[in-house]
């Protein structure tokens, strides 16, 4: 069985919002359906379960690591994870959850290994010339406005900053509440800890991040 194949466009945005990339799937089978599937050994079931999640995975991948040869990677090896550890999935939680875990789990040691040697600037180094990367989320608006276009670019490069100031558990808990819109109940539960210690941790990132963009408020 093949692991996961890479999508055309990592750029596109996944229907629906975050957890409902279940609606991608046939009408045929429900998702528990489908994990069966998979556990007996279905590729097919395999490779439509990757369809349903591949966008929501790759968003989050993006925007905590902020460079797509790094989110394609952790995709590779999530749903590479996903197919060797299928079985031991036991529906005691949401695949959802299941998934997120496998993925923010790969996404911490990347983070952890940054912060051993040194963050990526926001501005990088290309044959064609300095490319900042925070340009890939930017309003389209923005371009039609120079002066808006410039006020985001300052403002990606200093959540940059910000972003590097946070332990990379804050990090994670920062991105899945704030940019994946999920409830603090559920980032527990992706974590392997508590509501309250989920809760605490986005207070510590909230306020470093309000301390470090204070005059863009």
């Amino acid at each position: 069985m093949k692991a996961a194949a890479e999508p055309e466009a990592m750029a596109q945005e996944a229907p629906g919002a975050p957890g409902a990339a279940g609606l991608r799937l046939s009408p045929k089978l429900d998702e528990a359906s489908l994990i069966r599937a998979v556990q007996r050994g279905d590729q097919d079931a395999f490779e439509q379960l990757v369809r349903a999640y591949d966008q929501s995975v790759l968003r989050l991948a993006m925007n905590l690591l902020r460079s797509q040869e790094d989110a394609r990677d952790v995709f590779q090896e999530a749903f590479l994870r996903v197919y060797r550890s299928i079985d031991a999935f036991r529906f005691d939680c949401s695949f959802h959850t299941w998934l997120y875990r496998i993925v923010t789990n790969i996404c911490l040691d990347y983070l952890r290994k940054r912060k051993v040697r040194k963050e990526e600037p926001a501005v990088v180094d290309t044959p064609e010339g300095p490319l900042d990367r925070m340009n890939d989320f930017e309003e389209d608006a923005a371009h039609a406005d120079p002066e808006r276009s410039l006020w985001n670019r300052q403002l990606g490069n200093r959540i940059e900053v910000a972003l590097v100031l946070l332990t990379p558990r804050e990090r994670l808990v920062f991105e899945l509440r704030h940019y994946q819109g999920l409830r603090l109940r559920n980032i527990g539960e992706i974590l392997g800890t508590s509501e309250e210690a989920a809760k605490n941790c986005l207070f510590r990132a909230t306020q470093k991040m309000r301390a470090e963009l204070g005059d863009f408020q």
